[in-house]
């Protein structure tokens, strides 16, 4: 009886961590300037397998996701957010992406601060 009480606690608590990786809340830092910025990185996540909710806000520069860390992990979302342009603090964008991004994107450069962000360009 002693056992099959704890074999039934253990599954149970083997499916409410389960549950939990299927629906986590995770937040980090992504380099960007803009609106396109917003939208890259954004449809980026989104398309990723395991990501329910991407939203990147523009003034604090955090990436807020849902995720289902089955079926991807946030280094996952960092690294194709670097695959097309934009830093995080586990993956940096390569030199020929970032430089193929539009002037008002290239958040490494000080000069692109004092564009014009207010629309999406």
């Amino acid at each position: 009886m002693k056992n099959s009480l704890l074999f039934v606690l253990l599954i149970s608590f083997s499916i409410q961590l389960s549950a939990q990786k299927k629906n986590k809340k995770v937040d980090f830092e992504v380099k960007g300037n803009c609106g396109m910025c917003k939208e890259r990185i954004e449809e980026t996540a989104i398309k990723l397998k395991g990501v329910k909710y991407a939203s990147w806000d523009i003034p604090s520069k955090k990436l807020t996701l849902i995720i289902n860390e089955n079926k991807c992990t946030p280094l996952d979302v960092k690294r194709a957010i670097a695959n097309v342009g934009h830093d995080t603090d586990k993956a940096t964008a390569k030199a020929e992406v970032y430089d193929k991004l539009p002037p008002c994107c290239k958040y490494r450069d000080p000069n692109s601060l004092l564009m014009d962000h207010g629309g999406k360009h």
